[in-house]
């Protein structure tokens, strides 16, 4: 079935593997680049996918933004996670349609949207942020999504307790994660899973402790790095930089003590 693009959607307009732009799709709209200007409103009509040409003739591929692309392309006041460690979390935190997932900071809500992606149509998550400034940004990036319908933002300090109760998953990316631990056990369901990532191994160390301090099991720390490969005949070789470390990704499963 094709998918056509509508007035109101966002496309990413493609240029090549280093330049690309998220535009929402107005009639009427003109979007500017160093390679001419684009009437997105032509797009209308069209199906994702579509080529057009820029006023100086130069060719882009209107493409339906991915999860990917609404993360990187989210308007930032904080260092946002990157996909290799949002996946990670999401698989190892076994986030699904119908999951309810405790999220603290929201950030401008890259990781936000990630989860609310996979809850979805049924699930919701409730993100915890200190910083009111940051919630507006992030509810306008969760509106651009698609996802906001899924998530209740809320303006509050975590370390100060946890609101819900029997929630799948507890999932941080804040300074002081260790600080969270006993309220995420009374906030998870039985086998529950707890995730945070933190930038430096001492928060990790801290964080692991209190997990075994607090009834949680199969406690593991990762890191993960990606190494892009410039696959061209005669030419394959890896890529000269590479996305090394952005942080540790520690998980852990609640266990109920009779």
């Amino acid at each position: 079935m094709v998918e056509e693009i509508k007035e109101g959607d966002y496309v990413l307009l493609y240029l090549d593997d280093r330049r690309s732009y998220m535009v929402k799709v107005e009639s009427g709209k003109v979007f500017h680049t160093h390679k001419g200007f684009i009437n997105v409103g032509d797009l209308i009509g069209k199906s994702f996918g579509a080529h057009l040409r820029s006023s100086m003739g130069t060719e882009f591929i209107a493409l339906k933004p991915s999860i990917r692309d609404q993360i990187f392309k989210t308007t930032r006041g904080t260092q946002i996670l990157y996909p290799k460690d949002v996946a990670l979390i999401i698989l190892f935190g076994n986030i699904m349609p119908g999951s309810r997932v405790v999220e603290a900071g929201t950030g401008t809500g890259a990781l936000t949207m990630a989860l609310a992606s996979y809850v979805k149509p049924s699930g919701r998550v409730y993100s915890y942020e200190i910083r009111s400034e940051f919630l507006g940004i992030a509810r306008k990036n969760l509106e651009r999504a698609g996802v906001m319908d899924y998530v209740e933002l809320k303006n509050k300090d975590i370390t100060q307790g946890i609101d819900e109760t029997n929630v799948d998953a507890v999932v941080l990316d804040m300074a002081t994660p260790w600080l969270i631990v006993s309220h995420a056990y009374k906030a998870l369901k039985g086998s529950g899973a707890f995730i945070s990532f933190s930038p430096t191994i001492d928060q990790s160390v801290k964080t692991v402790e209190e997990l075994k301090a607090n009834n949680f099991v199969n406690i593991e720390t990762i890191e993960c790095l990606v190494r892009r490969i410039r696959a061209e005949k005669g030419k394959t070789r890896p890529e000269t930089l590479m996305i090394g470390h952005t942080g540790y990704i520690t998980f852990a499963r609640k266990t109920i003590i009779e």
